[in-house]
C-alpha cells in the first residue's frame, strides 16, 4: 500500500531512558562513509570507492530557546545515552487517511561545544550544543533498521551487518 511521507508531528527526548530535554531542534548525524580514490593500472582515470562499514565521525547538535537544566547537564564531559523518539506523519493513498509512524534514534553523545547564545528582552536566548556520536542506532516501528557502532565494528544497514565478515577475518 503506497504511503507519503508528509511530516514530523513531534518529537521527544530522553537521557537515560528517563529525563526530558526539552529542545527545539535536533540535527541527527550525517551518515558518510569514509572513501578513498583509487587509480593506477587497469584503471581509465580515478575512482572513488567507499570502504565497506567504516564512517566518518559523526556529530549531532541539540537547540534550546533558553538555557536551561538539561543543556547544562549535556555539558558533563561523560557519554550521554540520547533516546530521541519521533511520530512521523504519513498519507495512506489508498484510505487517504494519516497514519503515524514511530521513528526512535539512540544515541552516545559526548560534548564538543556548547553555545551559550545571547540575552535580549522578549527573545530566544538560541542556546546550543553540538556532541560527538560514538554510537547510533534507528528503529523504525520498532525494527532496527540502522546500528552504528565503530568501536565495536557494527556497521548495519537495512538488517545486514556489513562488517561481519571483517570482525570474522580480525578474529573479533
Amino acid at each position: 500500500m503506497a504511503k507519503v511521507d508528509e511530516l514530523v508531528v513531534n518529537y521527544a527526548i530522553y537521557e537515560d531512558a528517563t529525563e526530558y530535554l526539552g529542545t527545539t531542534e535536533v540535527t541527527l548525524p550525517d551518515l558518510e562513509y569514509m572513501s578513498e580514490e583509487l587509480s593506477g593500472a587497469g584503471i581509465a582515470g580515478t575512482v572513488e570507492e567507499i570502504i565497506t562499514g567504516h564512517l566518518n565521525a559523526m556529530t549531532t547538535t541539540f537547540n534550546f530557546r533558553t538555557v536551561t537544566a538539561a543543556a547544562v547537564k549535556l555539558m558533563e564531559p561523560r557519554v550521554h545515552r540520547i533516546d530521541l523518539r519521533v511520530a512521523q506523519q504519513q498519507m495512506n493513498m489508498r484510505t487517504s487517511e494519516n497514519e503515524i509512524n514511530a521513528v526512535k534514534h539512540i544515541m552516545k553523545v559526548k560534548p564538543k561545544k556548547t553555545a551559550l547564545g545571547k540575552v535580549a528582552a522578549a527573545s530566544t536566548a538560541d542556546v546550543s550544543g553540538e556532541y560527538a556520536v560514538s554510537y547510533y542506532a534507528m528503529y523504525m516501528g520498532g525494527n532496527k533498521v540502522t546500528e552504528i557502532d565503530p568501536l565495536n565494528f557494527i556497521c548495519i544497514i537495512n538488517g545486514k551487518d556489513y562488517l561481519a565478515e571483517v570482525r570474522k577475518a580480525l578474529g573479533k
